[in-house]
């Protein structure tokens, strides 16, 4: 059974890009039904296009308010069936109208082994601090920031003091780490 799930991002989409990939070779029993973008423009855009997904690309301060862009968000995943949401870099704290509408099946991944390094920053503010053991965490989306029920994590050892080295190697982490907790949540 193919589930019907949506990526979620703000820029350039390389964790959709590992869940797109999945879902073509069949690593996920899924398809990414939707993918939205907050920003229109962003290359990851371009990368739904690749893989022939539908987009959703809106700006914000084009709504009056976050429930009026997130209602008709949530009315365009119940039109096509979605029953996972999955965060990969989206930049927007997810509202009480998308957590009423999909509460329990919104997940996000966050390059930090929270509960430390919550935020928008999590590296670069591990690496200021000087952690020798960075990581990935997959959690629950609730009312918090990085704050849900955690589902998975994984360390990313390293002392080297090159920021972009260690940034790659969070990245592949969380590319492998969001395909396989995916397909775990889904195949239960």
């Amino acid at each position: 059974m193919r589930h019907r799930i949506a990526v979620f991002a703000s820029g350039n989409g390389s964790n959709f890009e590992a869940l797109a990939a999945a879902c073509d070779d069949g690593r996920l029993p899924a398809e990414i039904a939707l993918m939205i973008c907050d920003k229109p423009g962003a290359y990851v855009c371009e990368r739904a296009a690749r893989h022939g997904v539908e987009t959703f690309a809106f700006s914000p301060r084009s709504y009056a308010s976050k429930s009026a862009f997130e209602a008709e968000i949530a009315a365009m995943l119940r039109e096509r069936g979605v029953s996972l949401v999955c965060l990969a870099g989206y930049m927007r704290i997810i509202g009480p109208t998308l957590l009423e509408a999909y509460g329990g099946r919104i997940i996000n991944i966050h390059p930090a082994l929270l509960p430390a390094f919550p935020g928008a920053h999590a590296i670069r503010d591990a690496f200021d601090y000087g952690v020798k053991v960075y990581g990935v965490t997959i959690h629950y989306v609730d009312d918090t920031v990085d704050g849900g029920r955690i589902i998975a994590q994984a360390p990313v050892p390293y002392e080297g003091s090159d920021i972009d080295e260690l940034e790659a190697m969070i990245h592949r982490t969380e590319h492998r780490l969001y395909v396989d907790t995916v397909a775990r949540l889904l195949n239960n």
